[in-house]
């Protein structure tokens, strides 16, 4: 019976991943069944974790992170837990050698949003790193299966993507980041002095990170491809409408891709996939 459990653990991150992002949902659809559950179970976690630094405004946001890291390594350390987000997480960790380096960095990063940080060029690097990239590090770790010599090879475009997701979610979010919790990410850059020199010169970066990142999707495991790919596809179709918008637009409203469209995008990446052409 503890199997229905666990199973039960799992079925409660996707149904957070399902909730809070369809892209995603779309994109872990699009992996080899094998690795739907522990990439359910890493979102489940990084999304919880989240959302106490972003939404839980009228409660004490230091303390419920504190005790989200101490129930973390403990379910971790006991390889059990009682909060089904962290019992699918820490078989996930267990499962694919997931090490603590990566789960410290991530929740540093957390603990950053609990301040009205203005960024420097290292503390962006730093939140990046530990915001996005190492969950893309995670991921990677459930993709290579225990191989690490394919891992390492893989680090740096996996940071990459991971890197230009967050960067595209912080021109997307500008808006709600700063009204709704006083943060604006991007280095140098004031809210209410943002302008289109500086959209561009984000948006170069965020291209950069792509290119590199690209090269190391089409390297993956045939199980794990197709699905990052159409997240990758997703991400760029976004992107793209960001750069077809003014900077005014970019601070005035959310921009999204229409649901249609996202499936449009998993359609092709489909045929792309099919015809091996990634």
């Amino acid at each position: 019976m503890l199997q229905l459990y666990k199973d039960t653990c799992f079925e409660c991150s996707k149904l957070i991943t399902n909730k809070y992002s369809t892209s995603f949902s779309l994109g872990i659809k699009a992996l080899a069944k094998k690795f739907h559950d522990p990439i359910y179970g890493i979102y489940g976690f990084v999304r919880f974790a989240d959302e106490i630094v972003d939404t839980f405004h009228q409660y004490p946001k230091e303390e419920l992170l504190n005790k989200f890291r101490t129930d973390t390594y403990q379910a971790i350390e006991e390889r059990i837990s009682l909060n089904p987000v962290l019992q699918a997480f820490q078989q996930v960790v267990h499962q694919y050698n997931i090490g603590q380096d990566l789960i410290d960095a991530f929740l540093y990063s957390m603990e950053m949003d609990l301040e009205d940080h203005r960024y420097n060029p290292q503390l962006y690097d730093i939140y990046i790193y530990g915001s996005a990239e190492v969950v893309g590090l995670m991921c990677l770790k459930v993709f290579c299966e225990g191989d690490q010599q394919e891992y390492e090879r893989l680090v740096h475009p996996a940071r990459k993507l991971g890197a230009a997701f967050q960067k595209v979610n912080f021109l997307r979010d500008m808006k709600s980041d700063f009204v709704d919790r006083g943060r604006v990410y991007f280095p140098g850059v004031s809210f209410h002095q943002f302008n289109d020199a500086q959209k561009r010169q984000i948006e170069a970066d965020i291209e950069a990170d792509f290119k590199e990142a690209y090269e190391g999707i089409r390297e993956l495991p045939e199980g794990a491809k197709f699905g990052v790919y159409t997240a990758y596809r997703y991400y760029l179709t976004l992107f793209s409408k960001i750069k077809a918008s003014s900077y005014q637009e970019v601070l005035g409203h959310r921009i999204r891709v229409p649901n249609q469209q996202k499936l449009t995008v998993l359609f092709k990446s489909m045929v792309r996939n099919q015809f091996n052409l990634l």
